[in-house]
């Protein structure tokens, strides 16, 4: 994490990758106010992650996703089962595919030239081939009719 460029590294992607991910300012200060208070911890953490359970140990992802589903629970974005367990909803994973979905819808919008900045959105989710990302959008009715738009407004007598 270097917080004073605003680069999150990720190391041991799939395939054996590093990513360099950009980080939003908002998101910056978050993780600066995080990395203060984590550096207050006593004991320190026995760990060089950044994120670290309160234990001061690395988080297991297993443990992670459970998390995430409880919390998801509690602030209404996923329904619990009438046994008490978590229930079906949002997944982690899922904001990957939402990020991804609107990154396009914003970049039609914008009037960008969408396939040629598709390569950046690839890199960026840390896939190695732009069919891999197609996989993550999802056919949301914006997305479809900007994309529609453009694509006729390409087409010669698209106009009409």
């Amino acid at each position: 994490m270097d917080l004073a460029a605003g680069v999150l590294t990720v190391r041991h992607a799939r395939f054996g990758k590093v990513r360099l991910v950009p980080l939003a300012a908002s998101t910056q200060a978050a993780l600066a106010a995080y990395a203060a208070r984590r550096a207050t911890r006593q004991p320190p953490p026995q760990t060089a992650a950044f994120l670290v359970s309160e234990q001061g140990t690395r988080l297991e992802a297993g443990t992670v996703r459970r998390t995430f589903a409880r919390v998801s629970c509690t602030v209404g974005l996923r329904a619990g089962t009438a046994r008490g367990t978590v229930g079906r909803g949002p997944r982690l994973q899922d904001f990957r595919h939402t990020f991804a979905t609107c990154r396009l819808l914003e970049w039609y919008r914008a009037g960008k030239d969408v396939p040629h900045l598709l390569p950046l959105l690839t890199t960026y989710l840390g896939h190695s081939d732009p069919a891999h990302t197609y996989w993550y959008l999802q056919a949301i009715p914006e997305l479809l009719q900007v994309a529609t738009a453009s694509a006729l407004a390409r087409w010669p007598g698209g106009d009409r």
